[in-house]
């Protein structure tokens, strides 16, 4: 016997209600913030978004503004590269202490009461450093470095490191423990189980969250520019501030490709590690 389709779907209550609570409970969220989309279309506000708008074509790109954007742009890499070192060499032993997969007492079921203390030290620590944004942490080395790209560096490297330790620990704990664990219970040290048990399963995740925090501290290299760090971000705000479009434009373009060629290089490194 044929099965009919219900005339109506059983579940259309359900989303409903659903669907009113988070109006309801967006609609005093939205009230606090004072959130008014509507006044971006007032005559006054369009008039004054169209004029600068207009003034963004043709792009700058004379022979001395480019150069000057080409030494900014590999300032805004280097920044970003040198920050991300950073936090990477922050990130690894924070990742090892944290994660519960290279601990050879948590075999028996419940790990030892000093590996445990280490492993909440170290999640705290992951938690401190990614708490405070980077952008918090560029303006105190302003203040302690000084203006340039040592403070947007630090920034970086400190907020990054957080991140990345907590992601690269919640990714060695979401493999399959069942390599790690036959490695270490057969005499093998936590070096070995994380080079051939944890890393061939994880490496490709590893990597490409990798590639896109360091896409991320591009953007945030930029950011920092406006606070005093140097780069493309510096370039911007001086163009904002002065009205000039043509170069906030252009340096918008740039900064549209790097993201783009950060996207091409995950893509490449996943199909290589793949």
């Amino acid at each position: 016997m044929p099965l009919t389709a219900p005339s109506r779907d059983p579940a259309a209550a359900r989303r409903l209600a659903m669907l009113l609570f988070a109006a309801v409970l967006l609609w005093p969220l939205l009230r606090g913030t004072e959130f008014r989309p509507w006044e971006m279309f007032g005559a006054r506000s369009v008039k004054a978004t169209t004029g600068f708008l207009a003034t963004f074509l043709p792009p700058r790109h004379d022979a001395e503004f480019l150069r000057t954007m080409l030494a900014e742009t590999w300032r805004t890499v280097a920044i970003a590269t040198a920050g991300l070192s950073i936090a990477f060499v922050l990130a690894v032993p924070l990742a090892l202490m944290a994660s519960a997969r290279l601990s050879i007492s948590a075999l028996t079921g419940r790990m030892a009461a000093g590996p445990y203390v280490l492993r909440q030290a170290a999640k705290w620590m992951a938690i401190v450093l990614r708490s405070v944004p980077e952008l918090v942490w560029a303006l105190i080395f302003v203040r302690v470095v000084g203006l340039g790209a040592t403070s947007g560096v630090m920034a970086i490297g400190i907020a990054y490191g957080g991140m990345l330790g907590k992601v690269y620990a919640e990714i060695l704990e979401s493999g399959d423990a069942g390599p790690t664990q036959a490695l270490l219970r057969n005499g093998a040290g936590r070096l070995q189980a994380l080079l051939y048990g944890a890393l061939p399963q994880c490496s490709t995740e590893l990597v490409s969250y990798t590639v896109y925090r360091w896409e991320c501290a591009i953007r945030s290299s930029v950011v920092l520019g406006f606070v005093g760090a140097g780069g493309l971000g510096q370039q911007l705000d001086t163009a904002s501030k002065m009205f000039a479009g043509g170069e906030v434009s252009a340096i918008l373009l740039i900064f549209i490709v790097l993201v783009a060629l950060a996207d091409r290089l995950s893509a490449w490194l996943r199909k290589a590690l793949g």
